[in-house]
């Protein structure tokens, strides 16, 4: 049933993440369009105490943060495969490059985003040290195989792979080869489009 799954989310945010993976997962959710406006109300804050979005509500189990979200839907719906097994050893990558994304690298970029450089004789206090260290270490993980766990297309592709696609796009990342690849290899998947479909349809119209 839709009403198992809720999905709260403003197509002008990283809700695009969380809805793309919803749709990878292909059960059925209902959406719940939140507009900036409200995130900080009360009613919402109930659901995300920092009055952001996304968040999802599974059978009374909230989830906030994209990662989180990633690898909540994963292991919650096995049979879309979309997490190698526990006692796989392409969990430990799994794990590894998903919170890489959502640690060192979210960090990093917008670090650089707000024009802060961490200084040389400090690069030991930040969790990513310097951009180019963490761009490099992000081609490592892209470039070794097709997706992030070998063959197998998982939750950290549409996580890691979806930072890719951003930096991509407002120039926030290096346009390395394996980057551009990584990406144009993910936003070809079918539910990758179906998701940006949705989420485009839902942008405000503009005027004129």
């Amino acid at each position: 049933m839709a009403d198992d799954l809720v999905f709260y989310t403003n197509p002008m945010s990283r809700g695009r993440i969380a809805r793309w993976m919803l749709e990878e997962v292909g059960q059925p959710y209902r959406t719940e369009i939140v507009q900036y406006d409200s995130m900080k109300s009360a009613q919402y804050r109930s659901i995300n105490p920092m009055g952001k979005v996304p968040a999802i509500v599974h059978r009374g189990t909230v989830v906030t943060e994209c990662a989180a979200i990633c690898a909540y839907l994963a292991d919650a719906f096995p049979q879309a495969n979309l997490a190698p097994p526990a006692a796989d050893p392409r969990r430990g990558p799994y794990y590894r490059w998903m919170f890489f994304a959502a640690g060192p690298l979210e960090s990093a970029v917008t670090n650089k985003a707000l024009g802060f450089q961490v200084p040389a004789d400090r690069e030991a206090m930040a969790g990513y040290g310097n951009f180019e260290a963490t761009m490099d270490a992000l081609e490592y993980a892209v470039k070794q195989n097709e997706y992030i766990c070998g063959s197998q297309f998982t939750a950290a592709d549409v996580y890691v792979g979806s930072h890719v696609g951003w930096g991509l796009m407002f120039g926030s990342i290096d346009k390395r080869p394996a980057f551009v690849d990584y990406a144009q290899r993910l936003q070809a998947r079918p539910a990758a489009q179906r998701a940006r479909e949705i989420d485009d349809a839902q942008l405000p119209k503009k005027a004129g």
